[in-house]
């Protein structure tokens, strides 16, 4: 009899730490979501704004890292200019802004 009460509590016992251990995995799913994963969405809809956004006469710097102002806007590409008389197309997913309007941006947003 004693037996079977000790099996018994045995039985419940992992039970338990079957829920404790799927709660530990939600958590951990959890902080996963808050600390990794909604930053980098807020980040990505931050530079979809920032693209959406360019217009004629913009300074932006390439993901390969050239520097240039847009001389035309195209459905999914740019005409940008980097020098006197070169001009070259670049697609609008590897345009990003650069980091001086970027502190620009942040400096007229702290000051609102």
């Amino acid at each position: 009899m004693l037996a079977n009460f000790i099996a018994l509590q045995a039985a419940a016992g992992s039970q338990g730490s079957g829920w404790s251990s799927m709660i530990m995995i939600v958590l951990l799913i959890a902080i996963f979501y808050f600390l990794m994963i909604r930053p980098q969405q807020k980040k990505q809809k931050e530079i979809k704004k920032f693209r959406e956004a360019l217009k004629k006469g913009d300074r932006v710097i390439t993901a390969g890292g050239i520097l240039g102002r847009i001389k035309e806007v195209k459905e999914t590409t740019m005409m940008i200019s980097v020098a006197n008389d070169v001009v070259l197309e670049i697609d609008k997913g590897s345009i990003y802004p650069s980091a001086a309007d970027a502190q620009e941006q942040q400096a007229a947003q702290s000051k609102s």
